[in-house]
C-alpha cells in the first residue's frame, strides 16, 4: 500500500486522483453500494457513491471525521487519511440506525438525528422489493402515510390528520402544489414515477418555514435520479430495464433508465410505461362493495349492464407514460449545474366513486371521467460550494411547470355532456444558502418566488348532435403569487444538545376575474394581498449514544388559493360549491415530542406524540349567492355552499415504531399510527375531521441472506363506525359498507402479504410477491374503490 501511495504522489495530480477514489461495499455480499453518502463538517463536504459504489473523496481533504451512511447499514466514521490508505469501505447491514441521511426534506444534507421533527426515508432498494404501482403506493409502503383512492388512477395521502392542499409535494426541491390544489382528494402524486426515484422522504408536521404555504401536515419530498460522473477516463454507463406484471389489474409495466457520465458531463434518461386493467377486489368482505352493474353505451343509448363478475370494478382501467431527462455539468469541485425535464401523461380514467352513485334505483351518471392528467417540468439548479462571507454552499433553482387536467360528466340518459378543463402555468425561483459561522453554529437562509397563471374553460356538448357551446368554467381567470424569505438557525448548545429556531415571512397575492354569464355572482373580481409569519423552535437531546429525545413547536399556514376562492363544483349530491372572495389564511400551531431508544443493539423503539390546532380553517359551509341559498346546477336544484374561514380543528396522535434484530438474518419491524381529529361545525358542535384516518400500520418479518430478501408483512387499519364518520362522509353512503341500522360505516381490515427479491448475479434481480394472500375485500377509509384482491406480482430487473 505504501508503494502504491508513493507512486501516486510521484505521478502528481493524476496519481492523486487514483488515491482519492474509494469504493463502498456491502460487508456480507461484497456488492457495491450505490447512493451511500459521505459527509463532513470540516471541511463542509458531501458526496454520494455512483452505481459502481465509487466516490471521489478529494473534497474531504483533510477531514478528521467523515460520516459514511447508507439506508439499511450501520453508520461508520473514517478520516480522510484512513480512506486514502484503505481505498475500500465495507458497511455492515442493519435493520435500523439512530439516524439516516436526509437530503431533500430539509433542502440540505442533514441526518434525521439533527432534525427535531420526524422524518422517514424510502429507498429505491425497498421500492424494488415492494413493487409499488404508483408514487402514491410508494408512500403507502412506509406504513406511516395513509393513502385514500377515489379511483384506481389516484392516491391522496393523509398525514397526521391532514391531506390534499394542507400537505406539500416537492420534486427535486421544487414546489409541486399549484393554485388549484383542492381541499377534496387529489391525485397529482401519481404524475411522479416511482422507478425514477433516488429517494423519497416524508417530513411530518409543519414545514412552512422552509416551504411556505400548504406545509401544515407534512412535506413529501421526492428526489429523482441524479446523473453520475465517471471517476476515470472511461465513460460511466449504467442503467436498468424493468418488466412487471400484476394479476389483480393485469398490470403491464416497462421501465428503462440509463446514465452516461464523463468526468465533467453526465446525463440520465428514464422512461416508464404502465397499463392497468379494471381492478379486481377480494372475495371475503362486505357485499356492499361488489359491482353488480355498470353503465355502457349501446346503439346511442345508455344501458345498465349486469356485471358478469361483480368483483371486477368497472370502469377503473387506465394507462400512463412518464419520461425524464437530466443533464449535469460540473466544471470543477465548486460548481454543479443541472437541468431536468419531466413529463407525465395519463389516459382518460373514470372517477370510480361517482359511478357508484344511484338515483331512483339507477346509476346517477352515464359518464364521469377525468381527461388526461398532464404534468411537465423544466428545472435548472445551480450549486456553488465554497466558503466565503455569505455562504459555504448556495443553490439556485429556477423551474417552469405546466399542469393540465379535465373533468367530463354526463347524467344517465342525458345527451348533454359537461367538459371542464383547467391549465396552470407555474413558475418558481428559489435561492437557498447555508453558512457555518462557528463549529457549533450554522444558519440556512433563502428566498422563494412562485407565480401561477390559471386558465379554465367550460364546454357543454350535445353527444347526439355533436354541437358544442360555451359552458361555465370551474375556475375564474386568475393568478396567484407568493414571495417568501426564511432564516433557520442550528446551534450545538453542547455535545448532547442541539437547538434549531427558524422564522419565515411570506407575502401572497391573488387576482381573479369572474364570468357572471352562467351564475348570479354579486361580484366580478376578487383580490387578496396579504402576508404571514411562521416560525419553529426545536431541540434534539442525546444523553446517551442509544437514546434520542426531540421536542419541536412550530406554526404553519395555508393562504387561500384559486380553488378556495373561485371554484364552482358539485361537492356532494344536491349541493354546489360557489366562489367566496372574502377568505383569509388558516394557521396551524403544532407541538410534538419524540423519543427513540436502542436496547442491546438489537431492539429499537421510537415514539412520537403530536398535537395540532388549526385556526380559521377553510371549510365548506352553507352559503348564499345573490340572496339565494339554492341554485340550479347540472339540472339539479342544489344547496349553495362555499369555502369559508368558519372552523377550528384539533388533531392529536401518536406514531410508534419497533425494530428488532432477531438474528440469523431475521428481523421484525412494526409501525403503528393513531390520530383523532375534531372539526367545528356551523352550530358549534364538533365532527370528526375528514382527513383523520382510523388507526393503521404495518408489521414485517424479514429474512435477508447474501443476495436474497424475503418479507412477510401484514397491513391493517381500524374501523370507523357511523358516529365516528365525519358529517361530510356520512353523506357518501355509496362508498361505504352498511351497518345493522342501515347507516354507512368504514370496516376495519387487514391484508397478509409476501414479498421476495433475489439478486441472481450482478445484473439480474427477480422480485415477486403475493399481496392480500387471504383475498380480503376491503376499502381503505374514505376510498371509493376497493383494494386489490389476491394479487400475484412478478418483476424482472436487468442492470448494466
Amino acid at each position: 500500500m505504501r508503494r502504491i501511495l508513493a507512486v501516486c504522489l510521484l505521478l502528481g495530480a493524476g496519481g492523486i486522483s487514483c488515491a482519492q477514489t474509494i469504493i463502498i461495499l456491502d460487508k456480507e455480499t461484497d456488492q457495491p453500494i450505490e447512493l451511500a453518502t459521505l459527509a463532513s463538517s470540516s471541511p463542509n463536504a458531501f458526496a454520494t457513491t455512483n452505481s459502481h459504489g465509487e466516490v471521489s473523496i478529494a473534497p474531504f481533504k483533510p477531514a478528521e471525521k467523515i460520516q459514511i451512511r447508507s439506508l439499511g447499514y450501520e453508520t461508520i466514521i473514517k478520516s480522510f487519511d484512513e480512506l486514502v490508505m484503505n481505498k475500500e469501505v465495507r458497511l455492515e447491514p442493519s435493520s435500523f440506525t439512530m439516524d439516516e441521511v436526509v437530503v431533500s426534506a430539509s433542502k440540505w444534507s442533514q441526518t434525521s438525528g439533527d432534525i427535531p421533527v420526524k422524518v422517514i426515508s424510502i429507498s429505491s432498494k425497498e421500492a424494488t422489493l415492494q413493487n409499488p404501482q404508483t408514487a402514491a403506493d410508494l408512500l403507502g409502503i412506509s406504513g406511516k402515510v395513509f393513502v385514500q383512492k377515489s379511483q384506481q388512477g389516484g392516491g391522496s395521502p393523509m398525514i397526521r390528520g391532514f391531506a390534499t392542499n394542507r400537505l406539500l409535494y416537492s420534486v427535486d426541491g421544487v414546489r409541486m402544489n399549484t393554485a388549484i390544489f383542492r381541499g377534496g382528494n387529489i391525485q397529482n402524486v401519481i404524475s411522479l414515477d416511482p422507478f425514477a426515484m433516488e429517494k423519497t422522504e416524508v417530513l411530518f408536521g409543519p414545514g412552512s418555514v422552509i416551504y411556505g404555504s400548504d406545509a401544515i401536515g407534512g412535506v413529501m419530498s421526492f428526489q429523482t435520479l441524479t446523473p453520475q460522473f465517471s471517476l476515470d477516463d472511461k465513460p460511466l454507463i449504467s442503467g436498468k430495464v424493468v418488466s412487471r406484471f400484476a394479476s389483480a389489474n393485469n398490470e403491464k409495466t416497462m421501465h428503462f433508465d440509463m446514465n452516461v457520465g464523463w468526468k465533467k458531463w453526465a446525463m440520465v434518461t428514464s422512461i416508464s410505461s404502465n397499463e392497468f386493467g379494471d381492478l379486481k377486489m377480494g372475495s371475503h368482505g362486505p357485499d356492499d362493495y361488489l359491482r353488480p352493474v355498470y353503465v355502457g353505451r349501446q346503439d346511442s343509448s345508455d344501458v345498465v349492464i349486469t356485471n358478469n363478475n361483480p368483483k371486477i370494478q368497472r370502469p377503473s382501467s387506465y394507462s400512463q407514460m412518464n419520461m425524464m431527462q437530466k443533464v449535469r455539468f460540473q466544471p470543477n469541485t465548486n460548481w454543479d449545474f443541472q437541468y431536468a425535464f419531466h413529463y407525465s401523461v395519463t389516459s382518460d380514467y373514470s372517477r370510480y366513486d361517482r359511478h357508484l352513485r344511484v338515483t331512483n334505483g339507477l346509476p346517477r351518471y352515464g359518464e364521469w371521467y377525468y381527461g388526461p392528467q398532464k404534468w411537465l417540468m423544466n428545472n435548472v439548479s445551480i450549486s456553488h460550494t465554497k466558503t466565503n462571507a455569505a455562504y459555504d454552499q448556495m443553490t439556485v433553482r429556477i423551474a417552469q411547470q405546466q399542469f393540465e387536467e379535465s373533468r367530463i360528466d354526463r347524467s344517465l340518459n342525458d345527451s348533454e355532456r359537461a367538459i371542464r378543463k383547467e391549465q396552470v402555468a407555474a413558475y418558481s425561483a428559489n435561492l437557498d444558502l447555508t453558512k457555518t459561522l462557528t463549529p457549533a453554529y450554522t444558519i440556512t437562509y433563502g428566498t422563494e418566488w412562485v407565480f401561477n397563471d390559471v386558465k379554465s374553460i367550460g364546454i357543454d356538448e350535445n353527444i347526439e348532435t355533436g354541437i358544442r357551446a360555451a359552458g361555465p368554467s370551474r375556475y375564474p381567470k386568475s393568478d396567484w403569487s407568493s414571495f417568501g424569505v426564511y432564516l433557520n438557525n442550528q446551534y450545538q448548545v453542547f455535545d448532547a444538545l442541539l437547538a434549531q429556531v427558524g422564522v419565515r415571512y411570506s407575502h401572497f397575492k391573488l387576482s381573479a376575474v369572474f364570468d357572471n354569464t352562467f351564475y348570479p355572482f354579486t361580484f366580478s373580481n376578487a383580490n387578496i394581498n396579504d402576508g404571514s409569519v411562521t416560525g419553529s423552535l426545536g431541540f434534539v437531546y442525546r444523553p446517551k449514544e442509544n437514546l434520542v429525545l426531540s421536542l419541536n413547536a412550530g406554526t404553519a399556514f395555508r393562504s387561500p388559493n384559486v380553488d378556495d376562492i373561485g371554484k364552482v363544483f358539485d361537492s356532494e349530491p344536491g349541493a354546489v360549491t360557489v366562489p367566496n372572495p372574502n377568505l383569509k389564511s388558516e394557521y396551524a400551531y403544532n407541538i410534538d415530542f419524540g423519543i427513540a431508544k436502542v436496547f442491546n443493539k438489537a431492539l429499537k423503539i421510537d415514539l412520537t406524540a403530536y398535537y395540532t390546532i388549526l385556526n380559521d380553517a377553510m371549510v365548506r359551509r352553507d352559503f348564499q349567492l345573490g340572496g339565494q341559498d339554492s341554485i340550479m346546477y347540472d339540472g339539479v336544484l342544489s344547496q349553495v355552499q362555499a369555502i369559508q374561514n368558519a372552523a377550528e380543528a384539533h388533531v392529536v396522535g401518536i406514531q410508534a415504531g419497533l425494530d428488532y434484530e432477531i438474528g440469523g438474518g431475521f428481523s421484525l419491524s412494526s409501525d403503528f399510527n393513531w390520530q383523532e381529529g375534531k372539526e367545528e361545525q356551523d352550530d358549534g358542535t364538533r365532527s370528526p375531521s375528514q382527513h383523520a384516518a382510523p388507526w393503521f400500520g404495518v408489521s414485517r418479518l424479514k429474512y435477508r441472506v447474501v443476495s436474497t430478501n424475503l418479507e412477510l408483512n401484514a397491513q391493517y387499519s381500524g374501523k370507523k363506525s357511523f358516529s365516528q364518520l365525519p358529517i361530510v362522509e356520512q353523506g357518501k353512503p355509496e362508498i361505504y359498507a352498511t351497518d345493522t341500522n342501515g347507516n354507512p360505516y368504514s370496516p376495519g381490515w387487514y391484508t397478509l402479504n409476501f414479498k421476495a427479491s433475489n439478486e441472481i448475479n450482478n445484473t439480474i434481480t427477480i422480485s415477486a410477491g403475493i399481496e392480500n394472500i387471504t383475498d380480503q375485500r376491503y376499502k381503505p377509509y374514505s376510498s371509493g374503490i376497493a383494494g386489490a384482491g389476491r394479487n400475484f406480482i412478478i418483476s424482472a430487473q436487468a442492470r448494466f
